[in-house]
């Protein structure tokens, strides 16, 4: 979630956001924005592999990859054209992992192949696409961020990462030598070496897996590691996949609208949304765009949301947002040009369509996905936390809402896991309500959020505790006369 700043264009910005630079150009840095994209991407369709009970299936796995990128530059080319109209690329969300795994897990599921497990997700996710729009398109957007500051955005997003610690240590431990070494790389790639060439600052996840993934391959070639091996590559998979596979709508049969899974899907849409919101000012400060207008953000939120349809229509069990580590590429390359995003777009739809690239990720050790999940999920965290920069930590009301938000949304949801509800045999308005309790429940950032939302606005206090002054919500609304003179009487007294 980046912070709210006045616009100023970057100095010695090559191309702007209305510039076109010549053909070769824009497919290479088109192509620098795919790469800088691939590795959050990638990792969605790995995580819900197993929730989806296709850990085991490489094919449908490797469509799903596909269609995960097909639906990405589907969603980037609308948000470029009629939405925003910003650089700013779109492709799936952390936020609807939680409510989909939540979701996967629901008594009503616990039985079911993969296509019943998806064909409820994508119900979810159509509706929560439904409602972003409503959202966006209507105005609403504006009006309701002025009850959401960095208090709930902190405990939200950082709960985000927090609520996947399952799938870090454990998936990097089934081979620790290989698990470790990925962790290693990354780190050394992000954060020690990467002053020392572009490549190890754009690149670093893609960098760390792939050096960890070559050495699972060479020990694989050597008989080191052995078929059955955490760690052991095979090029089957890639060889028995076909060569092109378009992605084509209910692809895995038509979507079902359960209730308490479409309430959970809603609790991802709202950290989408409020992530999404400061990615545009950033995104435009960076680009040289003017800085976003209430319409303009609205019309991007409503955008978002119709990605989201289409990615539910699609099946790619996830929805779209707008990507932070592709607006930090276009502060470190200058280039803000609206048409290399489009470039980038196009090459995500192509690529989709080809099975053997899918198939190939899906020969990527497991202990390698969990090394990167160890560290990209602890980033997603850190991002949440940052928000606190913008508060006044010393004000007892902020430490308690974040503490109790924090603990409940790690507590509750291992609550509900031990102890769902149940309303077997009851009457089916009953046993919906308890599903929806249920899903509610195992859904760390659902309650995290509502508990931090509802206290901040009923907790006494001053704009400046809340961080809603540094925050500028809004740059939505410029702060009336009446409370720049309270905030100020507020840092009088406390001075």
């Amino acid at each position: 979630m980046a912070v709210v700043e006045q616009q100023t264009v970057p100095a010695r910005l090559i191309y702007g956001v209305d510039d076109v630079p010549p053909p070769l150009e824009t497919a290479a840095l088109g192509l620098q924005h795919y790469l800088t994209m691939f590795g959050s991407t990638v990792a969605i369709p790995l995580i819900l592999a197993g929730p989806l009970g296709i850990a085991d299936d490489p094919q449908k796995l490797s469509w799903l990859i596909g269609t995960m990128f097909f639906v990405s530059g589907i969603a980037t080319m609308l948000q470029t054209t009629i939405g925003n109209r910003l650089p700013i690329v779109q492709g799936g969300t952390f936020s609807f992992l939680a409510p989909a795994i939540a979701i996967c897990g629901m008594a009503s599921l616990q039985d079911a192949g993969f296509e019943v497990r998806m064909r409820h997700i994508q119900g979810a996710v159509i509706v929560g696409g439904v409602v972003q729009m409503a959202v966006g398109y209507s105005g609403l957007i504006g009006r309701m961020l002025r009850f959401v500051g960095p208090v709930t955005i902190a405990p939200t997003i950082a709960l985000i990462g927090l609520a996947l610690y399952p799938f870090g240590a454990p998936e990097a431990g089934k081979h620790w030598g290989i698990g470790g070494l990925t962790i290693a790389l990354i780190v050394l790639f992000s954060q020690i070496l990467r002053r020392r060439h572009r490549a190890f600052e754009l690149f670093p996840i893609l960098l760390g897996m792939g050096g960890a993934w070559l050495v699972a391959v060479v020990l694989s070639e050597l008989g080191v590691f052995a078929p059955g091996h955490p760690a052991y590559t095979s090029w089957e998979k890639v060889a028995q996949a076909e060569w092109i596979r378009v992605p084509l709508p209910f692809q895995w049969g038509l979507p079902v609208f359960d209730l308490a899974a479409i309430v959970g899907m809603l609790a991802g849409v709202a950290a989408s949304i409020v992530e999404s919101v400061g990615d545009y000012f950033a995104c435009a400060r960076l680009s040289g765009a003017p800085t976003p207008t209430p319409k303009v953000v609205s019309r991007g939120i409503g955008t978002e949301g119709l990605g989201g349809v289409v990615a539910g229509i699609f099946g790619t069990g996830n929805g779209t947002t707008s990507y932070s580590e592709n607006i930090g590429a276009i502060g470190l390359t200058r280039v803000g040009s609206r048409r290399v995003v489009q470039a980038g777009a196009v090459l995500m739809l192509l690529l989709g369509t080809v099975s053997k690239f899918g198939a190939l990720f899906t020969t990527i050790p497991q202990p390698v996905v969990g090394g990167m999940y160890c560290v990209l999920f602890g980033m997603i965290a850190a991002v949440g936390l940052s928000n606190l920069q913008l508060v006044d930590m010393n004000a007892p009301r902020n430490l308690f809402i974040i503490g109790f938000a924090f603990f409940m949304g790690l507590s509750v949801p291992v609550y509900f896991d031990a102890h769902p509800l149940s309303a077997e045999g009851a009457h089916w308005a009953l046993r919906t309500l308890a599903d929806i309790a249920n899903t509610l429940g195992k859904t760390g950032m659902a309650v995290g959020a509502l508990i931090a939302v509802v206290l901040d606005n009923l907790v006494p206090g001053t704009d400046l505790e809340r961080g809603l002054t540094r925050w500028g919500v809004a740059a939505l609304e410029a702060p009336t006369a009446q409370q720049l003179a309270a905030d100020a009487s507020a840092r009088t007294e406390e001075e």
